[in-house]
């Protein structure tokens, strides 16, 4: 009892402390955002200090707050709910009930946390508003909508979450699968939100530059998705290193989970000495200093990631299905219109900045929304108990543009 209340009275404080921790002035709702931001920074800290003493793992806690339970798919007055397997990974599909005369647009979209939370078919908190995005989607596109769980890390690594993703997409584009959910083959988008953009992001340039597949998707989008791992110290990293929502060392802990165990690349990555030998022709591909505009740089100095710190060599930071911004022009020329959303109070900001510059580049129409007041995780909190107006404009962007471009 003495123990639990320790804890209780220790996690008060903290909580007490980072409500108080300034954040950007220009942020809409800001008191909403000073709640998120401290209950999550609380966990991290706490989270890092139970790893610490060997009482749980970093990502574990977060895990136990949110309780990964199974509910089953509810469908309403317009949509169809169901949970499937496509290759054994399990989706959930929204399926429209009115009839259609004609064949219906069809959008797969892969969820965010970091590679290590999150789910289409698990109650979670944050996970109600994206179960809430697919049913809008597919109401107001009267499209099919498809939501897939791949497996998590730490248990899943890489690429096993890239790979089930991409073996859920390929076969969902054969013949026989559109025909039977009565998709139009010409009108498919990828979505996805942070590190679910990320895999989006994968996926699209593997099936657009691979011939052997005939069904091509028309369009992607990506919200404050992150785009690589070369440089972990852009501009965006620099100012909002602590967040709000999203701190830096929060996005390298669980994320550093999607790769190895191994702490010392974590440890490397925090000082931006992590790339091995052999990869300096990746930083020209996402260089700040070049593709990032101008108003974004302000008093930054650009300097180029050491090489070649760590003992071991994690050549797998070589993969540009980890860092689709590191992928080289030629592979960037065949991607489809691309939609963009990024938040100016985003760690992740840069990545997508630079990356509707590059696509633009590379002669891709590309159509980007930049939220000024914006923050991380957004488009998470549109639902009870935090409601932020903001989750709710970008997602009125987001299938607004969908609804003019499927």
């Amino acid at each position: 009892m003495g123990y639990k209340t320790l804890c209780f009275g220790l996690t008060c404080i903290l909580f007490a402390y980072f409500i108080y921790v300034p954040i950007p002035e220009n942020i809409d709702e800001p008191w909403k955002v000073r709640i998120v931001d401290a209950v999550i920074k609380t966990t991290s800290l706490t989270a890092m200090l139970f790893e610490n003493i060997g009482l749980m793992g970093y990502e574990k806690l977060f895990s136990t707050l949110v309780k990964l339970d199974y509910t089953q798919p509810i469908s309403d007055e317009n949509v169809t709910v169901m949970d499937t397997t496509f290759t054994d990974i399990p989706v959930r599909l929204y399926l429209p009930k009115r009839k259609s005369e004609r064949q219906r647009p069809a959008v797969i979209f892969i969820h965010g946390g970091a590679f290590v939370l999150g789910s289409c078919s698990k109650c979670i908190l944050w996970q109600a508003p994206l179960d809430l995005l697919n049913r809008l989607t597919a109401n107001k596109l009267d499209a099919v909508v498809v939501g897939v769980d791949y497996r998590l890390a730490p248990q899943y690594q890489f690429p096993t979450p890239y790979e089930d993703v991409i073996s859920v997409v390929k076969f969902f584009l054969e013949d026989k699968t559109l025909a039977e959910y009565g998709v139009d083959p010409t009108r498919i988008c990828i979505s996805g939100d942070s590190s679910g953009g990320t895999l989006a992001a994968g996926v699209v340039q593997q099936i657009q530059n691979d011939p052997e597949f005939k069904n091509k998707f028309k369009a992607q989008a990506l919200i404050y998705p992150g785009l690589q791992l070369v440089d972990i110290s852009m501009p965006s990293h620099q100012e909002y290193e602590h967040g709000p929502v999203l701190s830096r060392n929060m996005a390298i802990e669980l994320g550093c989970l999607y790769l190895t165990n191994d702490k010392a690349l974590s440890q490397a990555i925090r000082k931006n000495q992590h790339m091995p030998h052999g990869s300096g022709h990746l930083f020209k591909l996402v260089n700040w200093s070049t593709f990032l505009p101008e108003k974004y740089r302000k008093q930054h100095v650009y300097t180029e990631p050491v090489l070649g710190r760590l003992n071991t060599s994690f050549s797998i930071l070589l993969d540009n299905r980890l860092s689709p911004l590191a992928t080289n022009d030629s592979q960037l020329q065949n991607l489809p219109l691309t939609y963009v959303v990024t938040c100016q109070h985003d760690i992740l900001r840069d990545d997508g900045l630079i990356y509707v510059s590059r696509l633009r580049n590379a002669g891709v129409k590309v159509s980007h929304d930049h939220i000024e007041d914006g923050v991380h995780g957004a488009l998470s909190f549109m639902t009870l108990p935090v409601y932020l107006q903001l989750g709710i404009r970008i997602k009125d962007k987001y299938i607004n543009w969908l609804e003019e471009n499927l």
